[in-house]
């Protein structure tokens, strides 16, 4: 039997609003693109060769209906003004046969900005862990989004977050995913 190894990955966002809380994630799903695919949650392995793509070549890739491997973070309220994000960060090493990390986190109260910062240092703080590895600074020059580990390996982050308020009488959901597609080969 082959390996499922995923090839590509791409990051969808979306929110939705409804009077019934089960109707607002599926509009949250339907604005990130990915409600017509049967979604299967995954842990949080970034494959080795696995390349990022953008998000509307990656929905070109699949097909209605198609079991579709993501690492989703979700977040919902009914609260008026309540601020909620759900966000997903990519640790991804620079030698591209090593594996990385994804990593899910929603948030109350924070922006967009704060949880994707968090979320991203997560991804890599989480991956350096994983290999039994301390995570150290950004790389010199390189900015909040270049990390070492101690062993070494350069990491580059990025995320994707939405956040929204919640508004009277409707329930607000917000949700972030690494889709991860594989190619017929490898699937």
């Amino acid at each position: 039997m082959a390996a499922l190894l995923p090839t590509k990955v791409f990051l969808v966002r979306g929110l939705g609003r409804h009077k019934e809380k089960l109707v607002s994630f599926e509009k949250a799903l339907r604005d990130a693109g990915i409600a017509p695919f049967n979604l299967v949650r995954v842990s949080s392995i970034f494959p080795p060769r696995c390349r990022y793509i953008g998000r509307a070549a990656g929905l070109r890739l699949l097909s209605a209906g198609q079991i579709v491997f993501v690492v989703l973070s979700e977040n919902a309220t009914d609260e008026p003004g309540a601020l909620i994000t759900a966000s997903i960060g990519m640790a991804v090493p620079d030698d591209p046969s090593h594996y990385g990390y994804l990593a899910e986190h929603d948030d109350h109260g924070k922006s967009a900005r704060a949880t994707s910062l968090h979320t991203e240092y997560l991804a890599a703080e989480m991956l350096a862990t994983k290999l039994g590895e301390k995570l150290k600074a950004p790389a010199p020059g390189k900015g909040a989004k270049a990390f070492r580990v101690s062993n070494g390996l350069s990491l580059t982050t990025r995320s994707v977050t939405r956040a929204a308020k919640g508004e009277a009488g409707l329930w607000t959901t917000v949700v972030a995913a690494a889709v991860l597609v594989c190619d017929r080969a490898t699937c």
